[in-house]
């Protein structure tokens, strides 16, 4: 995923060095406690703060508290080092070469695309291995990094399951495919386009920070073109806007966004306007299984962090692990770390973490969600997956 959310931080800021006892559940909380466990850091980098931080923060929570409870029992303990890029991936040069000179051995993150594209250079410089949780721009996978994994499946992946809900189940002719301009929602819905091709009616692409929650002319077009579904590609925040000034025109057809609208904050955000809003992920929700792993995840998360597992919380919480493994079996180094994840076979909370030469998890399924009185609801896997 990608954030374009132009935030006049500064890197330095952005960071915040803490123990695991030092360390809060809620997002805007910054502590100034310096590691003082002694052992390996691994760091988590990602929007904290911002208009769509709940995606870093659920993350964060996770990774939290897989090495909390690995600290418990385990005797080299870890510290955790939060960057706090605020969805900007202007942040990013920055923040990664501050987790360089602190000596971090492991990322979990970056969190969304466009500071991956621009961060994960440095750390492949670096040799450090970074987990991604979220970013799910298929061109990250082409530039040969060797530090680079992801824990869930790609856009090449979710893209064509995206055009497929549009086509098979909702059986729309005349699409309208809209998008915020950013590396992740931009790249998600060109291959939409591509995938969906003479039934789409609107290309319409609107960087948030111009729109500036005005999304009239967007709306002309879409209502114009009498177009019969929308699929929105990009983040939560302008989602909700997006969708909710769409039903506040009259204009009540179907509505699809991604994985980067899976929040209750769309929910909240759109009001009444988000129920009958499809939302694809390559994630399931901790809170959507009956999988016992899953149900104590979820008890175990709420209790760390005083809220539900969100979207992305069990992928941070299984890179953790992954990395912790590492560490368990005498890797406290990048490039130890790094060999022992090419051949890692974890069981994780939602899926089996493994990767392939490229860094990419194998087997990653696609899930779609429907809003139903305001609560996400799982409709199931995208092939199996029917419209309420």
């Amino acid at each position: 995923m990608d954030g374009r959310i132009h935030w006049r931080l500064t890197a330095l800021a952005g960071v915040v060095a803490l123990t695991i006892a030092a360390c809060g559940g809620g997002g805007g909380k910054k502590s100034t406690t310096a590691s003082s466990t002694g052992g390996p850091k691994i760091g988590f980098f990602g929007a904290l703060t911002g208009d769509n931080a709940q995606l870093g923060i659920n993350i964060r929570n996770g990774v939290k508290l897989a090495i909390d409870q690995h600290n418990k029992t385990a005797k080299t303990k870890v510290a955790l080092v939060q960057y706090d890029s605020a969805g900007d991936p202007a942040q990013a040069p920055q923040l990664a070469q501050k987790a360089i000179s602190d000596k971090v051995v492991a990322i979990i993150g970056p969190a969304f695309s466009g500071e991956s594209k621009v961060a994960d250079p440095i750390f492949e410089q670096a040799q450090i291995p970074n987990l991604t949780p979220s970013a799910t721009n298929a061109k990250l996978q082409l530039n040969g990094w060797k530090y680079f994994h992801r824990l869930l499946a790609n856009d090449d992946s979710q893209a064509p399951a995206d055009s497929d809900f549009e086509a098979s189940k909702l059986k729309d002719k005349r699409v309208a495919v809209i998008d915020d301009a950013s590396e992740y929602g931009k790249g998600l819905a060109d291959t939409v386009r591509q995938k969906l091709g003479a039934a789409v009616v609107v290309n319409d692409s609107v960087d948030p920070k111009a729109a500036a929650g005005n999304y009239s002319s967007t709306v002309n077009k879409v209502n114009a073109a009498k177009a019969d579904s929308i699929f929105y590609g990009g983040y939560y925040a302008d989602a909700a806007k997006l969708v909710k000034q769409l039903r506040d025109s009259g204009d009540k057809v179907p509505f699809e966004s991604d994985d980067g609208s899976l929040d209750p904050k769309f929910v909240a955000g759109a009001g009444s306007a988000a129920d009958g809003a499809f939302i694809s992920c390559a994630c399931l929700l901790a809170t959507a299984s009956s999988d016992p792993a899953a149900v104590q995840f979820t008890k175990d998360y709420k209790a760390s962090s005083g809220q539900d597992p969100g979207t992305y919380s069990t992928e941070g919480y299984d890179g953790a692990r992954a990395v912790l493994m590492a560490i368990d079996a005498g890797n406290t180094t990048g490039p130890t770390i790094n060999n022992f994840l090419k051949t890692i076979d974890l069981k994780g909370i939602t899926k089996q973490i493994k990767f392939d030469a490229q860094g990419e998890v194998t087997g990653g399924s696609i899930y779609m969600y429907e809003v139903k009185n305001g609560k996400l609801a799982l409709l199931g896997p995208e092939p199996s997956a029917s419209p309420s």
